[in-house]
């Protein structure tokens, strides 16, 4: 039995013998760990390659292992990918039930999501920290991709179900969910929750249950049944979405904002095995005015990328390394980890890609840039996270650099897909923006830029940070864009021709005074998405924006969305803001755009201000 057939790679963690090509290879102190087969690729020792013939007693203590080290780890720098081979894991007998922690990517190997079966469940729980103080806030950065859940939780009790009860920072993509599913952990209280992305997924045979989830955005897509919606529940090509209902009534339930198609997508690429056992990895095609999975009537258009094509970086490499390969036209697999980058990796050829393995993390040194992505066409990036570093950085991530190479080709559209920035928190940290995005025809696919609110080097005057995204490109399609907490204007929309479906935004919380948060001197705070004066066409679609000024004064801002009024009639739709915590918030949120639509404060507090068209 070959050792691909049997278990591919252990982690020390794993406190278990484990069987190799007929022997036990032990490392100090007891621990069992696995060497790959010479013929797979070496994706280092926080990736785990599961097999369906390995015994499922050694793949569920695995996943129980790296569960029970990551599920609290909110600001560690583990970071694990859980793979699945194609076949069958878990039965209606032994069913397979594990749950997900931080920085922990969970995923299938197959071309399909038919591909990889899970008997059981794969789920996330609230946290808690004390009686009746249980919530998935803080479910951030981690993920579910590529395969089949059948669901079966028997002797779960209240947990009975498939539970993705997260926030921001975790897309669950290319799942088929078959059976009950909640994005709701209503087991323990009070269940709070602010999540989150769904692209490219299946839901049947079930209700999919919204619950406390103030916000969803979910992308091409099928539903057989959703639940409700709190504040601001998106769809967007998804069939069986729930019909236009924006702000919620009785009459047809919402809040809703509804788009029977999305205008251009294109799915994030993904590792998977062929069916000689080689990896590969699959580049999606754009798709135009599309809905529902791209694999539902056959498999996903797209290409093929043998892995021989890839250099596959750990963070031991540096960054003239890392470089080095992609200069002389290498793809590129960030393996799981943080890298500590002394110069930006440049990405400079049309075409490539760029793909992140459980969450690998880049941190700029001495204010440099963390990486620049050429203008050119077809550019993915997919899976990683930015940390700000120690010495203030320009900008964390830019996109459209150097020459331009013909980034004008919509049937090939540069997309960044999952792709997550953090001023402090993890570590403390400075940078003027996080994103800037300078090419024409990218797509933005759940995106989370985040000057931290808690963790480490949180501070009005510590973890510094102006805007969160600056876009100056044309014809820049956004789905599931987050933003929160900057210091100036949170998203900056230079471009013609954008349009954002779905945009969520919290104020910065911490401004000590009016004075120290002031856009001109007549006008109270900064609007968190700016809409540039020359922008003759901007379209907007499910926008929030929430107010929550915690130093115990008051705290205006004047408007939540500052836009031309030069533009057309109706750009700009279901649109609203959200005053939060009338135990501990104080100000608030003037005018919803412009000055148009009423005021979110103390008066009205966890009561979504709407405004329905505009202008």
């Amino acid at each position: 039995m070959s050792m691909r057939r049997f278990v591919s790679r252990w982690h020390s963690i794993l406190a278990a013998s484990v069987l190799v090509l007929g022997a036990v290879v032990t490392t100090a102190g007891g621990i069992s760990t696995a060497l790959a087969s010479p013929s797979q690729p070496d994706f280092g020792a926080s990736v785990y390659i599961f097999n369906p013939t390995m015994p499922q007693s050694q793949i569920q203590a695995t996943v129980n292992s790296v569960a029970s080290q990551q599920v609290s780890n909110q600001f560690g720098s583990q970071r694990y990918a859980l793979l699945f081979e194609p076949g069958t894991y878990g039965s209606s007998a032994a069913p397979l039930n594990f749950q997900v922690g931080y920085y922990t990517a969970v995923a299938g190997l197959g071309l399909s999501p038919s591909d990889v079966v899970i008997n059981g469940s794969v789920y996330v729980r609230n946290q808690c920290s004390g009686a009746n103080n249980c919530t998935a806030l803080n479910n951030f950065w981690r993920s579910l991709s590529n395969l089949t859940i059948n669901v079966t939780t028997p002797n779960f009790g209240c947990y009975n179900g498939e539970f993705w009860p997260v926030s921001q920072a975790a897309p669950m993509r290319r799942v088929h969910v078959n059976g009950f599913a909640t994005l709701m952990d209503y087991c323990t209280q009070p269940s709070f929750a602010s999540g989150g992305f769904i692209a490219d997924s299946a839901f049947d045979g079930s209700v999919v249950v919204n619950g406390s989830q103030q916000q969803w955005v979910t992308r091409n897509s099928r539903v057989d049944n959703w639940t409700n919606g709190v504040w601001n529940q998106v769809f967007s090509g998804v069939v069986g979405a729930p019909a236009q209902c924006f702000p919620g009534q009785s009459s047809c339930g919402g809040p809703y904002t509804t788009l029977a198609t999305s205008p251009v997508t294109r799915e994030a690429p993904y590792l998977y095995e062929d069916s000689t056992n080689h990896f590969n990895v699959f580049v999606p095609s754009a798709q135009h005015s599309s809905a529902g999975p791209t694999w539902s009537a056959g498999p996903t258009p797209g290409l093929s990328i043998p892995i021989e094509s890839f250099f596959i970086a750990d963070p031991a490499d540096s960054a003239a390394t890392i470089n080095d390969a992609l200069h002389r036209g290498r793809n590129l697999i960030l393996t799981p980890g943080v890298y500590q980058l002394d110069r930006s990796i440049e990405v400079t050829r049309p075409d490539t890609v760029v793909l992140g393995l459980g969450f690998p993390t880049l941190v700029p040194q001495n204010g440099i840039v963390s990486m620049t992505i050429a203008t050119a066409k077809g550019m993915l990036l997919s899976g990683v996270i930015f940390d700000a570093g120690l010495t203030s950085s320009p900008v964390l991530l830019q996109v459209g650099s150097g020459h331009a190479r013909s980034d004008n080709e919509a049937s090939d559209p540069t997309a960044l897909h999952d792709v997550f920035f953090r001023i402090g928190g993890a570590t403390p940290g400075r940078a003027t923006t996080s994103l800037v995005v300078d090419s024409n025809n990218v797509i933005l696919d759940d995106i989370w830029a985040w000057r931290a609110d808690h963790g480490n080097g949180v501070g009005w005057t510590s973890n510094t940070a102006d805007t969160g995204v600056v876009v100056n490109g044309d014809n820049v399609t956004a789905y599931g864009l987050f933003v929160e907490h900057y210091q100036k204007y949170e998203v900056v929309w230079n471009g013609n021709g954008g349009t954002v479906i779905f945009f969520q935004n919290e104020m910065p919380y911490d401004p000590p005074s009016q004075t120290d948060w002031m856009e001109a001197p007549a006008v109270n705070g900064w609007a968190a998405f700016k809409v540039g004066d020359a922008v003759a066409s901007f379209t907007g679609y499910g926008m929030g924006s929430y107010s929550f000024f915690n130093q115990g004064v008051n705290i205006y801002a004047a408007r939540a969305f500052e836009v031309p009024e030069s533009l057309q009639p109706g750009s700009l739709h279901d649109l609203l803001t959200i005053f939060l915590d009338p135990s501990h918030g104080m100000g608030g949120i003037l005018h919803v755009v412009n000055d148009t639509g009423g005021s979110s404060t103390i008066a009205n507090p966890d009561v979504a201000v709407t405004v329905v068209s505009y202008p």
